[in-house]
């Protein structure tokens, strides 16, 4: 009688956890595979098909790989995360759509890292920023966004302070009109901040476009045969520019207040314009 006693209370202990806990738990890290499918726990030896499959079961912070080059899908991130294809060809085809969202806590960090990204014509946004603390947006190639007014990189976040870092990236071919382009930075709840480095800005609509709060540093880029403007200021927008190209782009070189710590190259623009002095070197 004890010892059915025992089982009989140990049993008792026990139900309440195993009732508690999820039916699938949340890793840290998380796998995607072209011959994945999304019904697996998108561990290494049973990987996922999509990010959007694997960005539900990888915890908040986590990060996913890819195993091998494929097409991942489009994907929404409402969470910290790190998405990293480094050595294989990660594919994002966003036809008629925007490949990556991110709409995040305000607390949240995003990296995103060996992305293709291809509008195929008819994306509106490669990368849409809506909220987050910071987002990295490195060696990516962003491109073929031309739905009209349709941008590359679009970071316009709801929260104060965010920060934009792209760097070691190509965005190509991306606007269909005016107001589109590469990469389009607007601070409308606070100042927004970014910096882009080492980066292609070509043969977008627009090369750069920063406005309102937003302040701006790019360093040893290329900003070159944009259809229109190479860089675009407006507002009270804080935009330097070093060690960059801004060449042969048929509209103006730079519009608006753009300063320039004198070591960069501007030829071939038309016209070709003279930014503001930033300052020299400390």
């Amino acid at each position: 009688m004890r010892r059915i006693a025992f089982f009989a209370l140990a049993i008792g202990l026990f139900i309440p956890l195993i009732v508690a806990q999820p039916a699938q738990a949340q890793a840290t890290r998380t796998w995607v595979s072209g011959v994945g499918d999304d019904v697996n726990p998108c561990s290494r030896t049973a990987p996922c098909k999509t990010f959007a499959g694997a960005i539900s079961k990888t915890a908040a912070g986590g990060e996913i790989n890819c195993l091998d080059s494929a097409g991942f899908g489009t994907v929404t991130i409402t969470k910290a995360i790190s998405i990293y294809c480094e050595g294989v060809i990660g594919g994002v085809l966003a036809s008629g759509t925007n490949g990556i969202n991110v709409n995040a806590a305000a607390t949240d960090h995003v990296v995103l890292r060996g992305l293709d990204i291809d509008g195929a014509g008819t994306g509106l946004k490669g990368v849409n920023v809506l909220q987050a603390a910071s987002v990295v947006i490195d060696h990516c190639s962003i491109r073929n966004f031309n739905a009209g007014s349709a941008q590359g990189v679009s970071f316009v976040p709801a929260n104060f302070n965010s920060m934009l870092l792209i760097r070691d990236s190509v965005i190509s071919h991306n606007g269909g009109a005016a107001t589109g382009g590469g990469v389009f930075v607007d601070s409308t709840a606070g100042s927004a901040r970014g910096s882009i480095v080492n980066t292609s800005i070509h043969k977008n609509f627009v090369g750069l476009t920063v406005q309102n709060q937003s302040n701006v540093q790019v360093n040893a880029s290329n900003i070159s045969e944009n259809v229109g403007t190479g860089i675009a200021q407006s507002g009270a927008a804080g935009l330097r520019v070093g060690r960059s190209m801004i060449v042969n782009n048929l509209g103006s070189a730079t519009t608006g207040t753009v300063l320039s710590y004198l070591d960069n190259q501007i030829n071939g623009n038309n016209p070709d314009t003279t930014p503001g002095t930033a300052g020299g070197y400390h």
